[in-house]
Protein backbone atom coordinates (compact mmCIF):
# COMPACT_ATOMS: atom_id res chain seq x y z
CA UNK A 1 0.00 0.00 0.00
CA UNK A 2 2.69 2.36 1.13
CA UNK A 3 4.60 1.88 -2.02
CA UNK A 4 1.96 2.33 -4.77
CA UNK A 5 1.29 5.74 -3.08
CA UNK A 6 4.75 6.40 -3.22
CA UNK A 7 4.87 6.14 -6.72
CA UNK A 8 1.70 8.13 -7.22
CA UNK A 9 3.30 11.29 -5.60
CA UNK A 10 6.35 10.71 -8.31
CA UNK A 11 4.03 10.64 -11.26
CA UNK A 12 2.20 13.91 -10.15
CA UNK A 13 5.43 16.43 -9.36
CA UNK A 14 6.92 17.65 -12.09
CA UNK A 15 6.17 19.27 -15.23
CA UNK A 16 4.20 15.93 -16.81
CA UNK A 17 3.09 15.76 -20.35
CA UNK A 18 4.63 16.47 -23.44
CA UNK A 19 6.58 19.57 -22.32
CA UNK A 20 9.01 17.70 -19.80
CA UNK A 21 10.00 15.53 -22.55
CA UNK A 22 11.69 19.11 -24.44
CA UNK A 23 12.74 20.14 -20.93
CA UNK A 24 14.81 17.44 -20.56
CA UNK A 25 16.58 17.55 -23.80
CA UNK A 26 16.77 21.46 -24.03
CA UNK A 27 20.33 21.08 -22.27
CA UNK A 28 21.66 18.82 -24.67
CA UNK A 29 20.24 20.66 -27.60
CA UNK A 30 21.95 24.06 -26.49
CA UNK A 31 25.38 22.46 -25.87
CA UNK A 32 25.18 21.12 -29.48
CA UNK A 33 24.42 24.77 -30.74
CA UNK A 34 27.30 26.10 -29.01
CA UNK A 35 29.82 23.34 -30.62
CA UNK A 36 28.36 24.32 -33.61
CA UNK A 37 29.06 28.02 -33.35
CA UNK A 38 32.47 27.86 -31.56
CA UNK A 39 33.83 24.53 -33.77
CA UNK A 40 32.39 23.53 -36.67
CA UNK A 41 31.36 26.84 -38.08
CA UNK A 42 34.97 28.32 -38.47
CA UNK A 43 36.58 24.96 -39.08
CA UNK A 44 34.04 24.91 -42.19
CA UNK A 45 35.34 28.48 -43.17
CA UNK A 46 39.18 27.99 -42.60
CA UNK A 47 38.54 24.81 -45.09
CA UNK A 48 36.80 26.86 -47.25
CA UNK A 49 39.39 29.80 -47.46
CA UNK A 50 42.87 26.66 -47.38
CA UNK A 51 40.33 25.22 -50.72
CA UNK A 52 40.61 28.67 -52.84
CA UNK A 53 44.23 29.12 -51.63
CA UNK A 54 45.03 26.38 -52.89
CA UNK A 55 43.12 26.64 -56.21
CA UNK A 56 44.97 29.96 -56.54
CA UNK A 57 48.28 29.39 -56.43
CA UNK A 58 50.16 30.16 -60.05
CA UNK A 59 53.77 29.62 -61.08
CA UNK A 60 56.50 31.45 -59.48
CA UNK A 61 54.45 32.00 -56.13
CA UNK A 62 56.78 31.17 -53.43
CA UNK A 63 54.79 28.55 -50.96
CA UNK A 64 54.95 26.52 -47.39
CA UNK A 65 54.49 22.94 -48.42
CA UNK A 66 53.94 20.02 -45.48
CA UNK A 67 56.83 19.51 -43.44
CA UNK A 68 57.97 23.66 -43.60
CA UNK A 69 59.22 23.64 -46.86
CA UNK A 70 59.79 26.85 -48.27
CA UNK A 71 60.09 26.66 -52.12
CA UNK A 72 58.95 28.36 -55.22
CA UNK A 73 56.24 27.13 -57.64
CA UNK A 74 57.51 25.90 -61.09
CA UNK A 75 54.87 23.75 -62.58
CA UNK A 76 51.32 24.21 -62.14
CA UNK A 77 49.87 21.12 -63.72
CA UNK A 78 51.20 18.86 -61.39
CA UNK A 79 52.36 21.30 -58.74
CA UNK A 80 56.26 20.93 -58.74
CA UNK A 81 58.28 23.11 -56.17
CA UNK A 82 61.75 24.17 -56.79
CA UNK A 83 63.56 23.64 -53.32
CA UNK A 84 66.79 24.51 -54.41
CA UNK A 85 68.43 25.79 -57.90
CA UNK A 86 68.00 22.19 -59.80
CA UNK A 87 66.17 20.14 -57.08
CA UNK A 88 62.37 20.05 -57.84
CA UNK A 89 59.59 18.00 -55.97
CA UNK A 90 56.51 17.19 -57.43
CA UNK A 91 54.07 17.14 -54.27
CA UNK A 92 50.29 16.96 -53.88
CA UNK A 93 48.54 20.55 -53.85
CA UNK A 94 46.34 19.80 -50.90
CA UNK A 95 50.36 19.23 -49.21
CA UNK A 96 50.61 23.25 -50.00
CA UNK A 97 50.11 24.59 -46.32
CA UNK A 98 50.57 28.35 -46.84
CA UNK A 99 50.99 30.70 -49.90
CA UNK A 100 53.87 33.63 -48.78
CA UNK A 101 53.31 36.90 -50.23
CA UNK A 102 55.67 38.27 -52.38
CA UNK A 103 56.97 41.56 -50.97
CA UNK A 104 59.57 44.01 -50.44
CA UNK A 105 62.31 44.21 -47.50
CA UNK A 106 60.87 46.24 -44.38
CA UNK A 107 62.73 49.51 -44.56
CA UNK A 108 64.56 50.74 -41.04
CA UNK A 109 62.05 52.56 -39.50
CA UNK A 110 62.41 55.87 -37.45
CA UNK A 111 61.23 55.15 -33.91
CA UNK A 112 59.95 58.67 -33.64
CA UNK A 113 58.55 59.48 -36.35
CA UNK A 114 57.80 55.96 -37.79
CA UNK A 115 59.16 57.03 -41.59
CA UNK A 116 62.30 55.42 -43.27
CA UNK A 117 65.58 56.88 -42.03
CA UNK A 118 67.52 58.41 -45.03
CA UNK A 119 70.84 59.27 -44.13
CA UNK A 120 71.44 63.43 -45.02
CA UNK A 121 73.49 64.36 -47.69
CA UNK A 122 77.53 63.16 -47.47
CA UNK A 123 76.56 61.08 -44.34
CA UNK A 124 76.77 57.38 -44.28
CA UNK A 125 73.84 55.59 -42.65
CA UNK A 126 74.93 54.44 -38.79
CA UNK A 127 77.33 57.27 -38.94
CA UNK A 128 76.17 59.16 -35.72
CA UNK A 129 77.44 62.69 -36.84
Amino acid sequence: MWISEAYAQAAVGGLGGAGAGIVQFLPIILVIFIMYMLMWRPQQKKMREHKAMIAAVKRGDRVVAAGGVISKVVDEGEVQLEVAEGVRMRVLRSSINDVLNRTEPAKALDDASGKAEKPEKGEKKGDGR
